[in-house]
């Protein structure tokens, strides 16, 4: 499984490192399981149920494929709300799923909407969705986001990213009472005042929740129009990699596609809806390519929607869903719907393929590290390392080298300097450096890596650290990654 080479001058140790081919989970990443919950008729989560349904390979819906998730996506319907603050009961409720989330192990992708299903009638739209569509006025929005500020901070650790729900049917932005219809039931386009209102809402979460997580939008547009202001066109500047990860607003903006390859323009996520001065109109080349560098540095997630778009949404050579995939960096994606769509996945051969690739996949090749190390000194390495996935990280995570002396047992972790989320697809070379304490007991010395959550409440639960897909590396009931390296580490001023 390894392959290690000591130097002539037993210097430094040279380790070849080989690939796992296993399916397994890891953080924030992979195919997600969706619960939902309405306000009228409410029910808690159970950890025991959730540890059954997250344990081991499962199978969803009418999916044919299993997968091995750490991803729950919970979306409260808040039907009974809609012109009235949060109950207590309500708020409770919220507090004791989340604690029950973290119990489980799990992190959560997080959605409020106020309705849930449609209603047909004599409208203009095409799909024969009608108003009153049920969604609430942004006063009673704002109002919401404001009760349950409080807890999303307290529950910042576990959430993996909060979408922007709130507007329209299914909290999708489309189809809505108060914030501008921009459908064949509307006037046609959003106008300024709309995108303002809009804007309005998305400041007020971005606000609530701690600037270390990001909340996702619907489509590109809703972005482009908070970032840039209403009268912005399709053409504004995507993320930098000066701007990446930074914490601002701009940077904490990603996307979820709720229609992913379902069409030419994915039943108008990629169209341009206007403003007060400009018409809708089509847009799909420009939006997709504004995403697909934006994504690069936010989190990017879907769900399927319909197979009319076969074979274009299967696997090569017939279609293209892992280029699109690998196109906009997607990190996860909803396990449960649509199955006809992801079936065809399955039967077609490229399923194994796709759990692997959603998000990272962290792979080590090889390694130089010293063979010996003086106390009160730099430490220097380097790791030849590939992300074989879709994506990189995106929330932000802390990396130590863990120090195992082989006599007692007892463990130092010492803090590299590096940034996971700039672990882009693709080979990479990570030079590290970490400085060795004066004070630190001379002897033998095994290394590890360690890829925890950066809060401090799950920083020491091994299920919320990354684990490197290499053979005879995980160390399940640590978290951490055996390096296979041995160091031996002489006191400062021993002479050695």
């Amino acid at each position: 499984m390894l392959l290690m080479v000591t130097g002539a001058a037993a210097q430094e140790n040279n380790v070849s490192y080989k690939p796992s081919l296993e399916d397994f989970p890891n953080p924030e990443r992979g195919f997600y399981l969706p619960i939902g919950t309405n306000a009228s008729h409410p029910f808690p989560l159970e950890t025991a149920h959730l540890r059954r349904m997250f344990t081991g390979p499962q199978i969803q819906g009418k999916a044919r494929y299993a997968i091995r998730s750490t991803l729950l996506m919970r979306e409260y319907t808040l039907d009974t709300f809609r012109q009235r603050p949060l109950s207590q009961d309500f708020l409770d409720l919220v507090d004791h799923d989340l604690d029950v989330i973290r119990e489980a192990g799990l992190k959560v992708i997080l959605r409020f909407c106020y309705i849930s299903q449609t209603h047909t009638g004599d409208c203009p739209d095409v799909y024969k969705i009608c108003p009153p569509y049920g969604d609430a006025p942004k006063a009673i929005v704002l109002q919401h986001i404001a009760q349950l500020a409080p807890l999303l901070k307290k529950h910042a650790d576990i959430i993996a990213v909060l979408q922007e729900g709130f507007i329209g049917i299914w909290g999708e932005n489309f189809y809505t009472d108060y914030f501008g219809d921009p459908g064949n039931n509307g006037p046609g386009r959003i106008m300024d005042s709309s995108w303002k209102d809009r804007n309005e809402v998305l400041h007020a979460l971005l606000t609530a929740l701690p600037a270390d997580r990001m909340i996702q939008v619907r489509t590109p547009q809703i972005k482009q129009k908070y970032v840039y202001g209403p009268g912005a066109s399709i053409g504004v500047a995507p993320l930098t990699a000066a701007e990446g990860f930074t914490m601002t607003d701009k940077a904490r903006i990603g996307y979820h596609n709720d229609c992913f390859l379902s069409g030419v323009d994915d039943y108008g996520t990629y169209y341009d809806y206007g403003s007060s001065t400009q018409p809708k109109k089509e847009a799909n080349l420009p939006l997709r390519h504004y995403l697909q560098q934006d994504s690069r540095y936010v989190a990017f997630g879907a769900e399927t929607c319909d197979d009319a778009y076969s074979p274009d949404n299967d696997c090569e050579p017939a279609g293209h869903a892992e280029a699109d995939m690998a196109a906009v960096h997607i990190s996860f994606l909803n396990a449960a719907y649509n199955n006809d769509v992801n079936n065809d996945w399955d039967s077609l051969g490229c399923i194994s393929s796709i759990r692997e690739r959603l998000g990272y996949r962290l792979v080590m090749r090889s390694g130089r590290w010293p063979a010996r190390a003086v106390t009160g000194r730099p430490f220097s390495f380097t790791l030849l390392m590939t992300n074989t996935g879709y994506a990189s990280p995106y929330n932000p995570r802390p990396v130590f080298l863990i120090l195992r002396n082989h006599a007692t047992g007892s463990e130092l972790a010492l803090p590299c300097p590096a940034d996971p989320r700039k672990w882009f697809s693709g080979d990479f070379e990570w030079d590290g450096a970490v400085q060795l304490p004066a004070g630190m007991a001379a002897g033998q010395y095994d290394l590890l890596l360690d890829l925890p959550d950066s809060y401090p409440s799950i920083a020491h639960r091994p299920e919320y650290s990354i684990r490197l897909a290499n053979e005879d590396c995980w160390e399940e009931k640590t978290g951490y990654n055996n390096l296979h390296v041995s160091v031996r580490v002489w006191a400062h001023g021993s002479g050695k």
